[in-house]
């Protein structure tokens, strides 16, 4: 007897439509079944996919747009500044609240695995420990990652050494660093090398900041693939946003992508944040603001896509709908082919899962926790194009939210003249 059967589900790999059967929190089947579940749910041939995955956010810093000033010029500098005043007077119950309220939005878009940077600048700790609490209160049916972020750098900010370490004792899953924001090119080389060994004493992940920047001289992603060739960390490495790389010379980024395909390492692209960021600084034309997902990906590179900001002193908009960002990169990257399309719906979802090192217990197998999204939407392009809420999210076997579709009743019948 299965606990819940999914019936007439449009799966990604498979012309049919199929049935999922669950028992125990597990896939036990998938295919026609003809017994009964406690529980059915009927698809109409809406698309079943496993769970967004969120491979960029800020859940510290969510929700406080505004406050205490809005971000007037929209550069990451004022930004930094703005956050720099507002951390200063954060509570363990302010994060946890503000936090809270945006995992439930991300949860009612599909998003059931979360990696949150944490900063970690403050001497107290403070977003850290609410982080963290929220992380095992929300263990038995959604995956969050903390990284810990030393936001006013490492070397910049020798505090953020001590603390650093300390987040990592603390229960934090990856540890990560800003190099370009560092005081000088050493300072920044320094730090990327503090960073892999704090990685490696305490054998946790990466996450680096890396060259988010317009900065066409700021080239610290090839000294990250660099010490994951020589650590062996490779695939435990990622790094975000690496805006310049759209600003180097062909010649050096077709020599960067060989080195990052050989490192194995993955690069997370944040769209919908880097597009409005980016390039504040140039009068026209105006880059687009991203790396070069494109070329990445067709380089042989893993790439996932982050929602990042959600209403913060960084970004004053934000959903939380990993399909906003979504698409958002296929305009910016121009992957409007079939089969690009496609692919950006792996990049927040198995790419993004690879990046977080949670192959083992993700996707639509038989064998794996039953945790999936049903989509109304019947194919990617419509997908992307509607970005709608799940009718339903499963994490386990469970039913954790059901969304009704929305419905315009069109009350004009006759147009005349």
């Amino acid at each position: 007897m299965f606990d819940l059967i999914v019936r007439n589900a449009k799966l990604l790999d498979c012309e049919d439509l199929k049935d999922i059967g669950v028992a125990n929190g597990v896939i036990q089947e998938i295919g026609k079944i003809s017994s009964i579940g406690k529980e059915e749910i009927d698809c109409k041939g809406g698309m079943v996919l496993p769970p967004f995955v969120e491979s960029h956010i800020h859940l510290d810093t969510v929700l406080t747009a505004g406050n205490p000033r809005w971000n007037q010029s929209g550069t990451l500098i004022e930004g930094i500044n703005i956050w720099s005043e507002r951390k200063s007077s954060i509570t363990v119950e302010d994060v946890r609240t503000r936090a809270l309220s945006v995992i439930h939005k991300q949860l009612a878009y599909g998003c059931l695995y979360i990696r949150s940077h944490v900063d970690i600048s403050d001497p107290k700790l403070t977003a850290l420990k609410a982080l963290l609490e929220l992380k095992e209160q929300l263990a038995p049916f959604i995956n969050i990652q903390i990284v810990a972020f030393p936001q006013d750098g490492i070397i910049s900010c020798p505090d953020n050494q001590q603390r650093l370490e300390e987040a990592l004792r603390m229960g934090a899953d990856a540890i990560g660093a800003i190099p370009h924001n560092e005081y000088t090119r050493e300072d920044g080389v320094e730090s990327l090398k503090l960073c892999f060994r704090l990685a490696e004493k305490y054998n946790r992940m990466i996450n680096v900041f890396c060259d988010e920047t317009d900065d066409e001289h700021s080239r610290y992603l090839e000294v990250v693939a660099s010490l994951a060739i020589k650590t062996g960390l490779a695939r435990k490495v990622s790094a975000s946003h690496a805006n310049a790389m759209a600003l180097y010379p062909a010649p050096y980024v077709n020599r960067l992508i060989n080195i990052l395909k050989d490192s194995e390492i993955n690069i997370i692209t944040c769209p919908l944040v880097s597009s409005v960021m980016q390039s504040r600084y140039e009068e026209w034309p105006k880059g687009r603001g991203i790396t070069l997902i494109k070329k990445l990906w067709k380089g042989g590179v893993n790439v996932s896509i982050g929602h990042d900001d959600i209403l913060t002193p960084f970004y004053p908009l934000g959903t939380g709908n990993m399909l906003q960002a979504a698409h958002m990169a296929v305009h910016l990257a121009q992957m409007t082919g079939l089969e690009e399309m496609n692919e950006t719906i792996n990049m927040i979802t198995i790419r993004g899962a690879k990046a977080l090192q949670i192959e083992a217990e993700y996707g639509l197998e038989i064998g794996k926790p039953a945790s999936f999204i049903l989509l109304s939407e019947k194919t990617i392009v419509d997908a992307i194009r509607y970005q709608s809420k799940c009718r339903y999210v499963i994490s386990r076997g469970k039913i954790l939210c059901e969304s009704v579709p929305s419905h315009s009743n069109i009350l004009l019948k006759k147009i005349s003249k």
